[in-house]
């Protein structure tokens, strides 16, 4: 198998080892993608893909909760972004569901739950529609960008484009700036300054030219077909306060995909995983089984 395997060793907390497994796997010749994987041996798995412009460890407070549970959890940073490499191309949406499936593969996984936040949310989709949902018996999706992030002719609920177009321009003249307001906006409730720095932090080991080139596909493409090609459960969770991927976006997915749930987070912004994290740990818990 073409791909490099290294572990972290134990952690041990509460008088329990915890694994940590940590992977580069090869998604295209001379491009590797950098894999965590917290409880190994949990008897459910969730592969999580974070959303623009941050990585895995987005979701620390998940792991923190759901590896008690007894969950495997799997973090993958997207291309371009956290630890992975960062190519010059190849952040169309169909490249990155392409490379969700070689972490599949590699990992040899199936009947998983396939979870994804914002732009990852929109990843999720296409991998479902372009790979048949191959190794996913459920997904999640969390304030996802989806089915067009931006406004159009046919669907007014979006974004203006030109609000995406100053995230790219900023971007390429002053990227610590763009993360930082953009982390201003990401949550809808009060945090301390220590835990803004914390998420501004996470964006900032990605590739300038991955986040503006990233910020390009979700203001051109679109994902209306590929709703109706969900055939597994889908969970939706969205943020009524949502600035990012406003709320009638959740609105049209629960609409598009069959055999959908929709719970609205009355007190979140685009960050709902942080802003409500114990309802929606709870909700998650509850979806997976």
């Amino acid at each position: 198998m073409e791909n490099e395997y290294y572990t972290s060793g134990n952690n041990f907390e509460m008088g329990k080892v915890i694994l940590i497994m940590e992977y580069r796997i090869i998604v295209e010749p001379d491009v590797s993608v950098y894999v965590t994987e917290v409880n190994p041996l949990g008897e459910k798995t969730i592969l999580f893909l974070h959303g623009w412009p941050l990585s895995h460890k987005a979701y620390e407070y998940q792991f923190d909760q759901l590896i008690q549970c007894g969950y495997r959890c799997i973090g993958m940073d997207t291309r371009g972004f956290g630890n992975s490499d960062k190519p010059a191309d190849g952040y169309n949406y169909d490249r990155l569901a392409d490379d969700v499936r070689r972490v599949i593969d590699a990992l040899q996984l199936r009947n998983i739950t396939l979870a994804g936040h914002s732009m990852g949310g929109a990843i999720a989709i296409r991998y479902m529609s372009r790979h048949h949902g191959y190794g996913v018996s459920k997904l999640a999706l969390f304030a996802a960008a989806a089915p067009s992030l931006t406004r159009r002719a046919n669907f007014p609920y979006g974004l203006p484009v030109e609000a995406v177009n100053d995230l790219i321009r900023t971007t390429y003249n002053d990227r610590p700036k763009m993360l930082r307001n953009f982390g201003d906006m990401f949550l809808f409730q009060y945090v301390t300054e220590p835990l803004s720095d914390w998420f501004f932090q996470l964006g900032l080991p990605a590739a300038g030219w991955a986040t503006a080139k990233s910020a390009i596909t979700f203001r051109d493409e679109t994902l209306f077909a590929d709703l109706g090609e969900i055939r597994v459960p889908t969970l939706i969770l969205h943020g009524i306060h949502d600035k990012v991927c406003l709320f009638p976006l959740a609105i049209a997915q629960n609409q598009g995909i069959k055999n959908s749930k929709l719970i609205p987070f009355e007190y979140s912004g685009h960050g709902l995983f942080y802003d409500e994290r114990d309802k929606f740990n709870r909700e998650l818990i509850q979806f997976v089984g």
